[in-house]
């Protein structure tokens, strides 16, 4: 075990209201997971559904595929820097998110960030489990074409679809009750299976186009620099927000490393090289939908649905409903479920903040954010990119620059201690945010600040860190 950091055996915090057996720092026995699981861990959340329709997604907004592909890759690359910076504290102190913000929020003022990452998982949850339900749909209305019709409709989506949604949802929920150490066994063997299964349908999708040759030569609608960039950037934007609550929470996963170096090689294998690698495949897919059925496809559960053949369609749902759940539980519940648990340690633990995060998933109607790829990637991605953006830049900040990676565990856990600023709230926090807030989200009713709408998370990330640098003093030592 190397580089940790708890806390002596001698200091008691389970006595303090701000602490819960699920929000303790993880004991080095605990501290089990190996490059393997993280790269897994990376694998298994990238080759979704969700990822698929990002690589589609940019291929129906009018790209290239070598367009669309260099705009993932670069994403993906620029996001690993945060969630590195992130995952430090979380193997050396042992800590999930909601008590490593703590440290530059204080320690009531982390329920702003913990919340406003949670909701957005709410809202990730609430789209894998659509994505989930309407792949169980198309299996059983292949299996029997009454699915489709059986009951009606409610609310304009079939009864069917209801029934596979809610089914779905609830297979998620009960891996959730079995906790962490069966999500590590579940991710071990998805990531594999799933990568595998989507490399078959690449394979048909070459078949089927007669080659690498015509899916390649498919030229995009922007043959010039000029009429790329004003896509390229929000895109771009789209990429990195994909990322921007792992870049957030994955101290609630290195917590679990057995130390830096497993954590770091892990998560530089598993990320940008997986994330390319299954876009490609979406890509090429997504082409080929284009040639073999006259339609772009950019949801791959309505591409499926145009096969006649039942083994076929059965494994292929079979792929998403394991793809979907493996990205859904470790990237949708996991954080919420701590920063639910951290608005109240001693009532609410993370069983029940993992029922929450399902709860608020269907509250937040995820059908109506998948309607179309404009919704998706720049309505939804691009929007809620610049709020996370903003708390990573003051949470960097604080960590590298302020306070050159030392932490007082016991601190963080204390209501009167070196984080407690004004009333457990750090005004500096507060301000910053806002005003990364500001700067990434008022182009949207301020003309003047348009211009920075598309570069939503660089611009919260930029405004907030510099902001509290300049208001945040913290104390020698701390």
């Amino acid at each position: 075990m190397t580089d940790t950091a708890l806390p002596p055996a001698a200091v008691d915090l389970s006595a303090s209201p701000l602490h819960s057996p699920d929000l303790a720092p993880t004991p080095p026995a605990a501290r089990t997971w190996s490059s393997w699981n993280y790269a897994a861990l990376w694998i298994a959340m990238s080759c979704c559904i969700p990822t698929y329709m990002l690589a589609s997604g940019l291929i129906a907004s009018g790209m290239a595929w070598w367009q669309a592909l260099l705009t993932i890759a670069l994403g993906n690359v620029l996001v690993l820097v945060p969630i590195l910076l992130n995952s430090h504290p979380g193997t050396r102190y042992g800590i999930p998110f909601p008590v490593f913000a703590r440290a530059s929020f204080g320690v009531w003022g982390a329920n702003l960030p913990a919340l406003m990452r949670a909701l957005v998982a709410c809202g990730w949850f609430g789209i894998n489990a659509w994505i989930g339900g309407s792949a169980i749909h198309t299996l059983a209305t292949a299996v029997w074409p009454g699915w489709a019709t059986m009951g009606g409709t409610v609310g304009g989506i079939a009864v069917g679809m209801w029934l596979a949604f809610g089914l779905f949802w609830g297979s998620n929920i009960w891996i959730i009750y079995r906790g962490m150490e069966a999500l590590k066994r579940f991710e071990a063997w998805a990531a594999p299976f799933v990568l595998l299964m989507t490399g078959g349908l690449m394979v048909w999708a070459v078949q089927a186009a007669h080659g690498l040759g015509p899916l390649m030569s498919q030229a995009g609608r922007f043959g010039t620099w000029e009429a790329f960039w004003p896509v390229f950037v929000p895109s771009l934007t789209a990429m990195v927000g994909f990322w921007a609550t792992l870049s957030l929470n994955m101290p609630d996963f290195t917590r679990y490393a057995a130390d830096q170096r497993a954590q770091v090689r892990g998560q530089i294998l598993g990320l940008p090289t997986t994330m390319t690698l299954f876009s490609a495949m979406g890509i090429l897919i997504t082409s080929a939908s284009t040639l073999v059925f006259g339609k772009t496809h950019w949801d791959p559960v309505q591409l499926v649905g145009e096969f006649q053949n039942l083994w076929v369609v059965a494994i292929a749902m079979t792929t998403v409903v394991i793809a979907t759940i493996s990205v859904n539980i470790a990237a949708n519940v996991v954080s919420p479920a701590n920063d639910f648990a951290n608005m109240a340690p001693k009532r609410i633990d993370f069983k029940t903040g993992g029922l929450i995060t399902g709860v608020l998933g269907v509250a937040i109607m995820p059908w109506r954010l998948l309607a179309n790829a404009q919704s998706y990637i720049f309505d939804w991605l691009l929007t809620y990119s610049g709020g996370l953006g903003s708390i990573a830049g003051v949470m960097i900040v604080d960590y590298w620059v302020q306070r050159r990676c030392h932490l007082v565990v016991a601190d963080l856990y204390a209501e009167q201690g070196r984080y407690t600023y004004w009333r457990g709230w750090n005004p500096a926090a507060l301000l910053a945010t806002a005003a990364g807030c500001f700067a990434a989200w008022g182009g949207k009713w301020l003309p003047a600040l348009a211009p920075l709408v598309p570069y939503g998370w660089f611009v919260g990330f930029a405004v907030a860190g510099l902001v509290y640098a300049l208001a945040n003093r913290p104390r020698a030592g701390v």
